[in-house]
């Protein structure tokens, strides 16, 4: 597949991923566990996971970013990144995140033990193997109770000289994402157009001053953005 296309994909994913937080009203931590475990082809930044692991120390949070992950690790199929996703930052919180994480994680290990049988080929590549791989990385680690205060210890301290290091060279976690593609400048939709699809999608999910709140920050988003025909007709696709 041209470049140009996967481009178009991923900024096309990303915007309905964007519809779906808006009209399902995730909250500020559901919404970073989505992007951190979206089905984009790369993995979530430090600076995220670090910014939902110190979230889990907030108790209506910490249900909040549990309760998505359990729901990514659910997935299938053509999801497997939400999956594996999951599973990293799922790591990455027991390592760092509030004691409480770990503490779940072992009461549902079995959730995640049946992912070492998970399955699926994608151009007769076996995608599946990644999972299974972090899955028994996991299990073998919440079952190790030494060496799991072990890893906390370290990945605590290596979290804090990132933090700061960030802080030092006043970095924004720009460089732990890739840089946003554009779309070709054909077939445009006006502004007026897009904005009047956004408000109908989202009027009938929330309330009118929430909607009018919330619509405001997807308007500036979007008059950066060119949006052709082809993407367009994906995001109505699957819009749902």
């Amino acid at each position: 597949m041209p470049r140009g296309r996967d481009d178009m994909q991923v900024n096309v994913a990303g915007l309905r991923r964007n519809i779906k937080n808006l009209a399902h009203n995730y909250s500020d931590a559901q919404v970073k566990v989505r992007e951190a475990t979206s089905n984009d082809p790369w993995g979530p930044s430090s600076t995220l996971m670090a910014e939902i692991a110190d979230l889990t120390y907030n108790v209506m949070a910490f249900t909040e970013i549990m309760q998505m992950i359990w729901k990514r690790l659910n997935d299938h199929g053509k999801n497997w990144r939400h999956v594996y996703k999951a599973l990293v930052l799922m790591e990455y919180l027991i390592k760092t995140g509030s004691e409480k994480v770990a503490m779940q994680c072992k009461e549902n290990i079995f959730a995640i033990h049946t992912l070492k049988d998970f399955q699926y080929m994608e151009e007769g590549k076996d995608q599946g193997l990644n999972v299974r791989e972090k899955a028994k990385q996991l299990v073998n680690l919440l079952k190790d109770e030494e060496r799991l205060k072990n890893e906390r210890t370290r990945a605590l301290k290596a979290k804090q000289r990132f933090a700061q290091s960030a802080s030092a060279f006043g970095s924004d976690g720009a460089l732990d994402t890739p840089s946003s593609p554009t779309y070709p400048p054909t077939a445009l939709f006006s502004s007026d157009e897009v904005y009047s699809f956004f408000i109908t999608l989202v009027i009938n999910s929330l309330s009118i001053y929430d909607t009018i709140y919330r619509i405001q920050s997807v308007f500036e988003t979007i008059q950066s953005v060119e949006f052709n025909m082809t993407g367009f007709l994906l995001l109505m696709h699957d819009i749902h």
